[in-house]
């Protein structure tokens, strides 16, 4: 498709359905994998899943930095025509992503325990995260790529195979879910190797688009090497932090429901986990439906294409997050029983938690939007503000006080109040970089 001269709606459209697609499927491998080991191993399989779940960010946030960062470069370099240049950004995308995944496996190879007790698990719940680890940790470095090869056949002009790539890896994760946990009655460690079977699975289809006839990237010998990391890094780390915030967030969550409430508390946080890595999957669709059109028509200087396309993943931000808040509002026992059989306890006290968090909902769409749009604007500067507040920042400090100051419950409102403060800043922003396209 012409990025730069075909019409604005179809070209978003097309993007905006292989973008969502591919986020909407990747998200069910960690629903379905929350949803069979809550059925088996009951609350305390959702909370080692909430204690696992800071890790899965972590991943994703390496796989984010390399991938979004280059994937944005290489796109405003060929809008500009500098191909050259745009093929040593995804060259280089592809090898900064092999570093990350060594540190990774590395770093989580020799720190596990470590690692699981830092992010809030008790004897119990950190034996349960280890089976899981067991089968992921060899899958570590296709989750990474995930992110890298999405992208880059994205800006590729084949967002298709992407999409297509995650749905199959999901369906296999799925059907191999409740084989290996149930039939084969091998509990957590079969949800993690059906998860990494199916990263694997994901990984192969992606690779055959570098044999087809759609294919135009191609590796080159790369100059200023390290001035074009950083750039990739620069450009990539607002989004990356996003991803990485839930980790964060899941990590300060954990360990203050430990400290104030108790471990039915943070398996109803497992829950909103999943369902917050769902939505914000879907939030992330709408930017990089929105990226590659931005980015090259900001790189050919045609800013008309750029309102309109500004136009159109506003409304759809706006409507996804009135759907997602009204759902958590309607519907919390839906959530509940869908994810375990609740002990009488639980059920009591999870829709009024779920609803207090589903507020922050509403926000969630708008604010993940703004840092791609900044980030296609080449401002990372205020991307990567936008992304630390909401991520760490504000966040973070409200999960450390509002308990002591409030009282226990408020820590459910601490998204809420987050999302609205970085909604302000994201909206004066978007209409200043929006008022200079002239």
């Amino acid at each position: 498709m012409d990025v730069l001269h075909g019409k604005i709606k179809p070209l978003y459209i097309h993007y905006l359905v292989a973008a969502s697609g591919s986020a909407l499927v990747a998200s069910i491998f960690g629903l379905i994998d929350a949803m069979m080991v809550g059925r088996y191993h009951g609350p305390s399989g959702n909370a080692a899943l909430a204690v696992f779940n800071p890790l899965w960010s972590i991943i994703y946030c390496l796989g984010l930095l390399a991938g979004i960062g280059g994937s944005v470069l290489f796109a405003n370099n060929r809008g500009s025509g500098k191909e050259e240049n745009a093929q040593q950004y995804f060259t280089l995308s592809v090898f900064y992503g092999a570093a990350l995944s060594v540190m990774a496996l590395l770093g989580i190879g020799f720190f596990k325990e470590e690692m699981f007790r830092f992010f809030g698990a008790d004897d119990e719940l950190l034996s349960l995260a280890l089976r899981y680890l067991k089968p992921v940790y060899f899958a570590i470095p296709c989750c990474i790529f995930s992110q890298i090869l999405s992208a880059a056949l994205r800006n590729d002009g084949n967002p298709g195979l992407a999409t297509k790539a995650v749905i199959i890896g999901g369906v296999f994760n799925a059907i191999g879910d409740y084989l290996c946990v149930f039939v084969l009655d091998l509990g957590i460690f079969g949800a993690g190797l059906a998860t990494a079977i199916g990263q694997y699975i994901g990984i192969a289809i992606m690779l055959s688009h570098f044999f087809g006839k759609k294919n135009t990237l191609r590796f080159v010998r790369p100059v200023r090497i390290l001035h074009k990391i950083g750039r990739i890094s620069l450009t990539g780390f607002s989004t990356a932090i996003s991803d990485l915030s839930m980790g964060i967030i899941g990590i300060l969550f954990n360990r203050q429901i430990m400290r104030f409430l108790n471990a039915d508390a943070l398996a109803v946080y497992g829950i909103i986990t999943q369902i917050t890595a769902f939505a914000q999957c879907l939030a992330y669709g709408i930017g990089q439906a929105a990226q590659p059109i931005i980015s090259q028509n900001y790189g050919a200087r045609q800013y008309g294409r750029i309102r309109q396309c500004l136009r159109y993943a506003l409304f759809t931000s706006a409507g996804m997050g009135l759907f997602w808040m009204l759902l958590m509002q309607l519907c919390p026992q839906l959530f509940l029983y869908a994810f375990m059989s609740p002990t009488p306890q639980v059920a009591v006290m999870a829709p009024g938690i779920l609803r207090a968090y589903g507020l922050s909902y509403l926000l969630l769409p708008f604010n993940i939007f703004a840092t791609y749009y900044f980030q296609a604007m080449m401002k990372p500067q205020l991307s990567t503000v936008a992304s630390l507040a909401r991520g760490v920042v504000i966040s973070g400090g409200m999960i450390l006080l509002l308990p002591l100051l409030l009282g226990a419950n408020s820590l459910w409102y601490t998204m809420l109040i987050t999302e609205m403060l970085v909604t302000v800043y994201s909206v004066y922003h978007t209409i200043r970089c929006t008022k200079k396209l002239i």
